[in-house]
């Protein structure tokens, strides 16, 4: 099945040690977005999880902004360790 291809971003140790760090939300966002992009795509007519995607973007956006703000160094590396766009600078 599909769920079981996933790989989880999150090893075992960083979930036990830092789980209120902003990286760690954005790692565990990021996982839980690609789930349920691939829920999406074998149920399109879902629009419930459509509507939990949208929020999980959202939060995960905010994150994003706030960390590559305060430290840039950070963002840059998570975002190539999770291998997502960079966000757009307004």
């Amino acid at each position: 099945m599909v769920k079981k291809s996933l790989i989880s971003v999150i090893s075992q140790e960083e979930k036990d040690e830092n789980r209120g760090s902003v990286v760690f939300q954005i790692k565990s966002l990021t996982n839980r977005i690609r789930k349920l992009s691939s829920h999406l795509e074998l149920h399109r007519k879902d629009y419930s999880s459509q509507r939990g995607l949208r929020n999980f973007l959202g939060k995960c956006q905010r994150m994003l902004s706030y960390l590559s703000k305060k430290n840039r160094i950070c963002y840059k590396e998570l975002i190539n360790q999770l291998n997502i766009r960079e966000s757009k600078t307004r």
